[in-house]
């Protein structure tokens, strides 16, 4: 399986996933990055700034796959056809 990793923007700032996570396909990393992002805007210690970041998602070659940003993890794509990924 490929691995892929998460690493989180912040403006300028970069803050790497230096493990990663093995999953089966890109579909899989963006189910688990909304997952993570609405499980850190769900806290409540959660950092307002964090509405502005986003996560960039990795593969092993550092690829980016994927780019999430945390404001999209708030909305609900199920009753949404339009919604793509």
């Amino acid at each position: 399986m490929p691995k892929y990793f998460f690493n989180t923007r912040i403006g300028a700032d970069l803050v790497r996933d230096p493990d990663g996570i093995d999953l089966r396909d890109p579909d899989q990393a963006w189910d688990v990055a909304r997952t993570t992002i609405r499980e850190l805007l769900g806290s409540e210690s959660q950092p307002r700034h964090l509405l502005t970041a986003h996560l960039e998602v990795t593969d092993a070659s550092g690829e980016v796959v994927l780019e999430f940003p945390f404001t999209e993890a708030l909305f609900d794509p199920s009753g949404d056809q339009s919604v793509k990924h």
